[in-house]
């Protein structure tokens, strides 16, 4: 630990990260919060620009958690993959007298894929899918063609953000490990869980199951499924339920998928690709690669119709906020 009370990086091979003190940012506006902690969203004076920083609830007293995630999000930066742009020190606004440590990131205007379902609530258009599908991807594949491949095991729509023309952005690095070996991640990979139940493979639930790329895969594919539909796989089960059925081949309804699908023939071969993904038989999914050239060859076909798609998608995104706003206004004026 340095002198100012700051651990270094867990990476050593990469340049330390840029150190972000509470006097360098204002506006401090809260935007989300989750088991893993609080997200605010702050102006940062020096660069002129709106930027998110994610605090984490639960730390060890050396901040392990955070420096890992941090090394993890440098390792894995890309077009598709979150990049950290520094570490908060300090005291959020209006915060108590605890000084505090976060990851800062870049501010993703349109939030999450998960928050873009609540708010439009129903199916967006094919090219729009498709794009979301194959840019999820490429994310993936960029982390599983490292030297040393990342795992990200927590693949789900709130670790899906999304910029101002609503391309992908992942995160969620809390979870991630990098492997050891071709397919497998450490011995002590497990201890940390696995991410959400939900989109867990049926041999998560094995004790003595080690970590692999296919983990990815098979919550890829249970993401394919969640894009596509607009809804979260199995929100009426609870984790045991999940934990119980899920080993013994049940997997989200394709009723109504498969009736879209009768005449678009890309939505089929979206369905086709879910499927193998969340295959029982690790062995038997598609690699990240496979994933990447399908969804290529699958939104090139609708690729013509994307910037409507997203005028269409922003527009509705748009008039859901006014809506929300003159409702709370109406509540205001109740005498």
């Amino acid at each position: 630990m340095d002198p100012e009370g700051v651990p270094p990086p867990v990476n050593m091979a990469l340049p330390d990260p840029v150190i972000i003190e509470d006097s360098s940012l204002t506006d401090w506006v809260s935007i989300g919060a989750g088991g893993f902690g609080d997200i605010y969203k702050a102006r940062h004076k020096g660069w002129c620009l709106d930027v998110a920083i994610k605090l984490l609830h639960n730390d060890d007293g050396t901040s392990s958690s955070l420096w890992r995630e941090v090394d993890m999000m440098r390792q894995g930066s890309s077009e598709y993959v979150m990049q950290v742009l520094g570490v908060f020190r300090g005291r959020p606004q209006d915060s108590g007298p605890s000084a505090q440590l976060g990851l800062v990131m870049k501010y993703m205007e349109n939030g999450s894929l998960d928050s873009l379902q609540k708010t439009l609530d129903g199916v967006q258009q094919l090219p729009l899918v498709l794009r979301l599908a194959h840019q999820v991807a490429l994310g993936i594949n960029f982390l599983h063609s490292l030297s040393k491949a990342l795992l990200h095991r927590n693949l789900k729509p709130s670790n899906v953000l999304l910029d101002s023309d609503l391309n992908v952005k992942l995160t969620g690095f809390g979870l991630s490990k990098p492997s050891q070996t071709q397919t497998l991640v450490s011995e002590t990979d497990l201890e940390d869980g696995g991410g959400t139940i939900n989109y867990m493979p049926p041999e998560a639930f094995d004790l003595n199951y080690k970590p692999s790329r296919a983990f990815d895969i098979y919550s890829y594919g249970i993401l394919l499924w969640s894009i596509a539909t607009g809804k979260h796989p199995y929100p009426y089960a609870t984790p045991s339920v999940v934990m119980f059925q899920i080993p013994r081949g049940q997997r989200p309804s394709l009723d109504e998928l498969s009736i879209r699908a009768a005449d678009q023939a890309e939505l089929r071969g979206l369905m086709e690709l879910m499927i193998r993904c969340w295959g029982g038989n690790p062995t038997q999914r598609p690699s990240s690669l496979d994933c990447t050239k399908i969804t290529e060859k699958l939104y090139l076909m609708q690729k013509r119709g994307i910037n409507d798609a997203v005028h269409e998608v922003l527009k509705n995104v748009m008039i859901s906020e006014i809506e929300i706003h003159i409702f709370y206004m109406d509540i205001d004026l109740v005498p």
